[in-house]
């Protein structure tokens, strides 16, 4: 988290005075569960250390003035009337938040605000759904009402999907809201019910490996992949009543039918099917400290993502195969919507350094790209600072 003394000048600097409130929402990493989230499926993430700070004073009419460190730009809106930029800049993600909080009937009040975040923008490590959450915080600090975890991560949701255009499963605003520190979430994205699994990897370190290959939800094919989910389900449902999502697809069901699937429809099916499998052994594994099932399970998601779902890339896959090949390493997977972004690798704490320095070196040779390196620290979920 940067650093709040000088976030405070800074504040200062800007709008004249101290803030009224404080307010920071976390990043994630997902260790396993990926595109499982909008099939009603399981997933495993953890919140990072990253994540974005907001400070805010209230302002008597419903202006919201902002200003972003990331972009050191200050932008402005009327939160009565929020209308979406068309090169979608950062300032639309509060606006999105605004939208929601004024259709459910929480009128969202003007503020000076000044936003800060350290999560690496691209990298698949949820900075847009660490800003909205932020935002939904902000909003609730200036206009007097509070919201419960699940109810904002439902609004952070609903602004992505509705104003942003990025039809998100629940996973990366939930856990920002609901994380626990010291702990992975698992998240049955159907109920919303979860519970938080103690990490116990005595001697083992999650390490994000960020690839530096960006990508944008909105333009790559995430929207895509969605669709061919509901296809795979349509056909699916017409021979089983009752499959509503590829939750409700067992691997029987897929094995039976996979023959009356077209090619694309049974590999992404097979994927999340098998996905939802691993999420809950890998809780398990987490759990009860079995680093070699956990990696086994995160190499076989990886494989998975790439072959039949298709949502890696050259740069992904490198990093990947470079990892596995490092003495002291139980697993390594893409994390993320993928076409980019970041990996998860489980590494022997030992070996943590030698890892970085060789995957480092192996892949900025093969890619021409040089890589970047975080230890994940299991944090909680947003909360008010000030």
């Amino acid at each position: 988290m940067i650093a709040l003394s000088r976030l405070i000048s800074r504040f200062a600097e800007l709008f004249g005075g101290d803030p009224d409130f404080v307010v920071h929402a976390p990043g994630r990493v997902n260790l396993i569960g990926e595109h499982t989230d909008y099939n009603d499926g399981f997933v495993l993430p953890v919140a990072l250390q990253f994540g974005c700070t907001l400070l805010g004073r209230r302002r008597e009419d419903r202006v919201v003035r902002a200003y972003s460190e990331t972009f050191t730009e200050m932008a402005e809106f009327d939160a009565a009337r929020p209308a979406r930029d068309a090169e979608l800049r950062w300032i639309d993600y509060l606006q999105a938040v605004a939208h929601i909080l004024n259709q459910v009937g929480s009128a969202s009040q003007g503020m000076d605000i000044l936003v800060a975040g350290d999560v690496p923008i691209g990298a698949g490590l949820s900075s847009s759904a660490a800003l909205e959450v932020g935002a939904c915080l902000a909003f609730e600090a200036s206009s007097g009402i509070s919201l419960t975890p699940i109810d904002r991560a439902m609004a952070a949701q609903r602004a992505e999907r509705e104003f942003v255009g990025v039809q998100c499963g629940i996973m990366d605003q939930f856990v920002s809201c609901n994380a626990q520190a010291g702990h992975a979430l698992l998240l049955d994205t159907r109920t919303l019910g979860f519970q938080h699994v103690p990490i116990r990897l005595s001697g083992v370190s999650i390490v994000i490996g960020d690839t530096r290959k960006s990508r944008g939800l909105v333009d790559s094919e995430y929207n895509f992949r969605r669709s061919q989910c509901e296809e795979a389900v349509r056909l699916i449902a017409e021979q089983h009543q009752g499959v509503t999502a590829l939750r409700d697809v067992t691997r029987d069901m897929l094995d039976y039918l996979g023959i009356q699937l077209d090619p694309v429809s049974a590999r992404r099916a097979r994927h999340v099917v098998t996905e939802n499998l691993r999420v809950q052994q890998a809780a398990e594994a987490l759990s009860s400290g079995d680093a070699r099932t956990l990696g086994r399970l995160m190499t076989e998601s990886h494989a998975s993502l790439r072959d039949d779902y298709q949502v890696s890339c050259r740069e992904l896959d490198v990093m990947v195969e470079t990892a596995l090949s490092v003495e002291g390493v139980y697993g390594s997977r893409m994390t993320g919507a993928g076409f980019g972004g970041c990996t998860v690798s489980l590494v022997d704490t030992q070996a943590v350094d030698d890892f970085q320095q060789t995957v480092g070196s192996i892949y900025a040779s093969a890619t021409g790209l040089a890589p970047a390196f975080y230890t994940c620290e299991a944090s909680a979920g947003a909360q008010r600072l000030l």
